[in-house]
């Protein structure tokens, strides 16, 4: 009896090393069961690392929603609007015309943008107080600067408190959905779409609309580009990068200590967006036949999947470590290395601005506080990644920084004991959710792909396409 009390409680104790990896193979493995065979998976062993950006180039890669079931399961967590999301818009007079809004919304001068960012950053650290030291989730930290960033490029207007509120109560229900850590809270989502519908109609948006949208797909627009995928993607992105800096301190000091070297934060991004890409896996629909040879051919229809991580770990020496001096040795151009996209299949609109605006918070940062973490960093980053901001001028002692390392680290790995299930639960449950509503298929069984309505012989009726019905609207 004693054995069996000493087995059980070891088991019990020993859970958070275990009991994580085990919940993630096991929903990878309910995931590939529910989801079936979607597509090509690239890299594979016919089509090599060396050949990726090739077929990832393809001109006959161009299909993005219609006729791929993974568009369900994407559409699901983009709504409301996924329709007229940019990344998920088909070929064709609509995504150019919101392709070119939004590119006149992100441009601007390197230094305008920088400033605007250091602005931003420097505000919310504002509210932090002038306390020594301060236990953050480095997402949440950030995502409140991206709100008001990207309000003040769509509205050319300061950030009002009720308006952030709405964007980072949109864009945390979104990305914690995709993380499968809450369920989706369509709510909130559509205070944000009827706040916006409310500016359009008085004329409030700083930018031309685009005009083939109608009314309430122009407020979709607005929401899934700038105030859904790009205040998350940043918030992301900065997560990564300053906790990649939180765990290796040596780098942190030599930042701080030369906020200019652009040549040494540039290295440490890159390293970061090489091990950590904010895209897993991007799909595109062959909508042709693609011959990559004499014995392989890709038929019309296949659901190619463009697989981030597996490319960007090939083409390097121990491809698993965090080395920013490998780009010292191998240029960008010449890795297996595409953070933002190939730049001929829908790169990310924002591959210019992104880089710029992450160094200025980052310097913004970095002249205030001494980041302090040590929990599991991987890809998803479910944690939102906990750290400890020191004070720069109040720093403190190195055994009690160690403490706070190790308690952080120990906090982490019981956090995953109860986030793993739950993960496994909302996903399986939001797989299931999203085939059960279809909203992909049900929106192109009723519209052409440049969303006009079908009529009973299945020819478009003409006029502007409403608000999709199925995503849910405001």
């Amino acid at each position: 009896m004693r054995a069996r009390t000493l087995l059980a409680a070891g088991a019990l104790l020993s859970t958070p090393y275990w009991l994580p990896d085990a919940v993630v193979s096991l929903r990878q493995a309910i995931f590939a069961r529910v989801n079936g065979e979607q597509g090509v998976v690239f890299p594979n062993d016919q089509v090599g690392p060396e050949r990726f950006e090739e077929v990832y180039s393809h001109p006959r890669a161009d299909g993005r929603s219609r006729g791929a079931a993974l568009s369900d399961l994407f559409w699901y967590w983009l709504a409301p609007g996924p329709h007229i999301h940019q990344e998920h818009l088909e070929p064709g007079p609509r995504h150019q015309e919101v392709a070119r809004a939004t590119a006149a919304v992100l441009s601007g001068s390197s230094r305008e943008l920088a400033d605007a960012a250091a602005r931003r950053t420097a505000s919310v650290l504002d509210e932090l107080g002038g306390g020594r030291a301060r236990l953050v989730r480095l997402r949440d930290l950030m995502m409140p600067v991206w709100a008001e960033f990207f309000y003040e490029r769509v509205f050319d207007e300061p950030c009002p408190p009720a308006a952030r509120r709405l964007i980072t109560g949109n864009a945390e229900d979104v990305v914690n959905a995709l993380k499968c850590v809450r369920p989706r809270r369509m709510r909130r989502r559509h205070r944000l779409t009827r706040y916006l519908l409310r500016r359009i109609d008085a004329g409030e948006v700083a930018h031309p609309l685009p005009a083939l949208l109608s009314r309430t797909e122009q407020a979709y627009w607005l929401q899934g580009t700038f105030f859904n995928t790009a205040v998350v993607q940043m918030s992301e992105a900065m997560a990564h990068l300053l906790l990649v800096l939180a765990e290796h301190r040596d780098l942190q000091a030599r930042l701080a200590a030369a906020p200019d070297d652009d040549r040494l934060l540039g290295d440490v991004m890159d390293e970061t967006l090489r091990l950590y890409p904010l895209f897993g896996v991007a799909h595109r629909i062959a909508t042709d036949d693609i011959a990559l040879g004499p014995d392989t051919v890709l038929p019309a229809g296949s659901v190619l999947l463009f697989d981030y991580p597996a490319y960007h770990a090939s083409g390097h020496d121990r491809p698993e470590l965090f080395d920013p001096s490998r780009w010292e040795r191998l240029p960008a151009r010449q890795a297996h290395h595409i953070p933002f996209g190939v730049a001929a299949n829908r790169p990310c609109p924002a591959w210019r601005l992104a880089p710029l605006v992450m160094r200025a918070a980052t310097r913004e940062v970095l002249a205030r506080y001494t980041l302090e973490s040590a929990v599991t960093h991987t890809r998803s980053l479910p944690s939102r990644g906990p750290c400890l901001l020191v004070r720069r001028d109040a720093p403190l002692p190195r055994p009690l920084a160690a403490a706070a390392r190790g308690l952080l680290r120990v906090r982490d790995r019981w956090e995953d004991v109860c986030r793993g299930p739950l993960q496994l639960l909302l996903g399986t449950y939001m797989v299931l959710d999203a085939r059960r509503q279809r909203l992909a298929e049900r929106y192109f069984d009723s519209h052409d792909d440049q969303g006009r309505p079908l009529g009973p012989t299945g020819g478009p009726t003409g006029g502007q396409a409403p608000g999709c019905p199925y995503a849910g609207g405001p």
